[in-house]
């Protein structure tokens, strides 16, 4: 069969009459495309009296200049198969044969994906009074409508020329309502099939068509250029974005454009709402076509061919009701401030995964992660964050850990700034370091100045950024809590914020807290911390320091090695040998025998500074729980103000907490013994609190600081013979005095 013979005997099995119009314009488009004359087509459709216009065929012909994805032959084979013409089976090709997938029955399986993919058509398509509900919902009667129909073709491609922008809504709703039997060119005159036709969304002046000459800012466009999405899935995103959409437009190509009510004042206030607007589009995956931004654009006329395809109106007023219910809505679901990222395939990352954070303390903590040093009063938790700061800025040894070398920033918000700098430097000196990188070392003070965590970590990020931190620490956090303390939710979001510094500037945060009243011992590390779980379960490190109950034998042994050690120092090393170095007895008869009277009297003086020393000195556990690492064994420190010092004999390593130990081997405390208890750490958390030394703190703050309910602060108080309250302030006192 000749191809040329075969469609106009396929296009005889077609009736013109029963097509609608775009199917009638898809024959002529066709017939174009396989190399047939205007005149095959014009012959056809005279076949239909009551359309056919004289000369309509022609003017339309000449507008099928064809376009990357043309109406083919195939289409009248299909309209000619579903109107009961059966092609020949088992025949002889000749070379001018059609051969095409209708002939054994199949369809593309790539075009019905892409159907299922797509938007639905109308299947009963009313071009004029889409239109006509497009310009009723959009425009006041009186008010004038752009739009264009003309184009301009250079170098092959096509443009929309200015068009007409002097008629008002009214006189198209007019002459939409008297040709509502006929065709939309009827009205808006004749268009190029191929290219479409355009529609100004906000009214006019009638005197032109730029932005200077848009009477009210009441529309913008939102059209996606991101070819992965398809049209089914820009649909769905938009709807799930509540836009105020007043007309949906399918614009007969491989996009939708959602004109949108913005409702602004004045241009600055419309540039304004459409920047806001395709932000919001663009965080939640609709990529916008930015080109659109401005007031006066051009966006697709429904009821239009364009290449065959339907510029069809979807839908009208759907979304929320106004630009104003819209953006209380987008803000009070905070969808414009999902930054999250999206899920990942493990499988694609399986043979190249990313690179741990290298170590900031060797075994416990990497850098960029959070670390939380708990422990109860006169542990010295300050002075072993200061110790830590100094270890990471010099590179050295903290406790039992080697830390990396980079710079931190220390903020203090308990100690006056002139206490805080002398800490540093007292504490430089009993670690005898040389001070070699002062330089990576910055404090913080706001003593007096702290505002709650979540007001002060943007201003943290802001002061930070370009310092490059390896570490920031907060001393202590119980300054800056927001919330109740022991609300989960309230400190998961005070939490959030250490992790907020963390990601913004890649450092690692390591911030201290107190333990919970009574006695520790026998609770898991991850449990002293005073309020919320959340604390111990936030971090990725927790040190816990747990206080060790020292005899009076363990007391004489240090006492023992502090005499031969100054011994050593008044000694020549000729003078002992090593059995006599470790007896303070024969380093003291030996020293009576070497040193002068002068020399005596100073190491006299020396040993009671020393036995004072030890006296003074308190005994510390520390016990981990690690995210990152292996569990370390505990590590027992002795605390010498100002620093720690690992136990270098294992002596506090036979110690076994009080709480651990079995109820038999328990001491019980008299009364007398557990109200001294009291009333100790209630003026270690008055001292705390009052560096000043103004004599008074608030009831809320030692609240805080001991994590205790206010009504047992207040009966701490009250049977303390030290302190007293008067309006909601704790003060010293001679001896008690109820509370009025």
């Amino acid at each position: 069969m000749e191809q040329r013979t075969s469609l106009l005997e396929l296009i005889g099995y077609i009736d013109p009459a029963d097509l609608d119009y775009q199917s009638w314009v898809n024959v002529g488009m066709a017939l174009k495309q396989e190399g047939y004359a205007v005149s095959d087509w014009d012959a056809w459709s005279h076949r239909d009296p009551g359309r056919y216009h004289a000369g309509e065929c022609s003017r339309k012909w000449e507008t099928f200049r064809g376009n990357g994805n043309p109406v083919t032959g195939g289409t009248i084979v299909q309209m000619a198969m579903e109107r009961g013409w059966i092609p020949e089976k088992d025949h002889e090709l000749d070379w001018d044969d059609v051969i095409t997938c209708y002939e054994s029955g199949i369809t593309d399986k790539k075009e019905q994906k892409d159907q299922k993919n797509q938007v639905k058509e109308p299947e009963a398509w009313e071009p004029l009074k889409e239109l006509k509900t497009y310009i009723e919902t959009l425009f006041g009667a009186e008010e004038k409508v752009g739009y264009v129909t003309k184009v301009l073709e250079r170098d092959g491609k096509k443009s929309p020329s200015r068009g007409c922008f002097n008629r008002t809504a009214g006189q198209l709703l007019q002459a939409l309502e008297r040709y509502q039997a006929g065709d939309i060119e009827n009205v808006v005159g004749d268009y190029d099939l191929e290219a479409g036709a355009w529609i100004r969304f906000n009214p006019l002046d009638g005197k032109g068509c730029s932005d200077k000459n848009v009477t009210d800012y009441r529309y913008a466009l939102v059209e996606s250029d991101d070819q992965k999405l398809n049209l089914k899935e820009q649909q769905d995103l938009l709807r799930s974005l509540e836009l105020p959409i007043a007309c949906l437009v399918h614009s007969g190509n491989k996009s939708l454009h959602a004109v949108v009510r913005v409702e602004a004042s004045s241009r600055e206030e419309y540039d304004e709402r459409v920047r806001y607007l395709y932000e919001v589009c663009e965080k939640n995956g609709l990529k916008v076509d930015r080109n659109n931004k401005n007031p006066s654009r051009l966006s697709r006329m429904p009821g239009i061919l364009r290449g065959g395809k339907k510029q069809f109106l979807i839908s009208t007023n759907t979304g929320k009701a106004s630009w104003k219910e819209w953006k209380q809505w987008v803000e009070k679901t905070e969808i414009v401030e999902d930054d999250l990222p999206e899920p990942e395939s493990i499988a694609d990352v399986w043979d190249n995964l990313p690179e741990l954070s290298p170590p900031l303390i060797e075994g416990v903590l990497r850098q960029g992660h959070k670390m939380l040093l708990a422990g109860p009063s006169k542990a010295g938790k300050s002075f072993g964050l200061i110790e830590l700061s100094i270890a990471i800025a010099e590179g050295r040894k903290w406790f039992a850990w080697n830390c990396t070398r980079g710079r931190v920033l220390y903020v203090n918000l308990e100690l006056d700034r002139a206490s805080c700098l002398h800490r540093f430097k007292d504490v430089y000196e009993a670690l005898g370091w040389t001070p070699d990188h002062l330089d990576n070392i910055h404090v913080w003070n706001l003593r007096g100045k702290s505002v709650p965590m979540d007001r002060l970590s943007p201003k943290l990020i802001r002061r930070a950024v370009k310092k490059n931190y390896i570490a920031v620490i907060i001393d202590p956090i119980y300054k800056v809590i927001t919330g109740d303390e022991n609300s989960a939710d309230q400190m998961a979001a005070f939490c959030n914020q250490f992790d907020k510094v963390c990601t913004e500037l890649g450092t690692a945060v390591i911030y201290c807290h107190h333990h919970s009243k009574g006695s520790q011992g026998g609770k898991r590390s991850m449990d002293r911390a005073s309020g919320s779980g959340v604390f111990a379960r936030d971090p990725d490190a927790l040190l816990d320091l747990i206080e060790l109950e020292l005899n009076e034998d363990i007391l004489k042994q240090e006492e023992n090695k502090s005499v031969c050690d100054a011994c050593k120092a008044f000694l020549k090393e000729e003078d002992y040998s090593q059995d006599d170095a470790y007896s303070a007895i024969q380093m003291m008869n030996l020293c009576r025998k070497k040193l002068s009277r002068k020399e005596m009297s100073d190491l006299e003086t020396a040993l009671q500074k020393e036995k004072r020393r030890v006296r003074e000195m308190s005994a510390w556990r520390v016990e981990g729980t690690l995210r990152e690492f292996p569990k370390f064994p505990p590590v027992n420190l002795w605390f010498m103000h100002p620093i720690h010092h690992i136990d270098p004999s294992g002596v506090l390593g036979d110690i076994q907490p009080e709480a651990d130990r079995p109820p038999w081997q328990k001491k019980k405390k008299t009364p007398e013994e557990r109200k001294k208890e009291k009333n100790d750490s209630l003026r270690a958390a008055f001292e705390a609190n009052d560096l000043e030394g103004v004599g008074s703190v608030k009831l809320s703050e030692l609240m805080t600081y001991m994590g205790v309910s206010a009504n047992t602060m207040k009966k701490y108080v009250d049977e303390s013979e030290e302190f007293k309250r008067e309006n909601g302030m704790v003060l010293r006192a001679s001896k008690k005095k109820s509370d009025t």
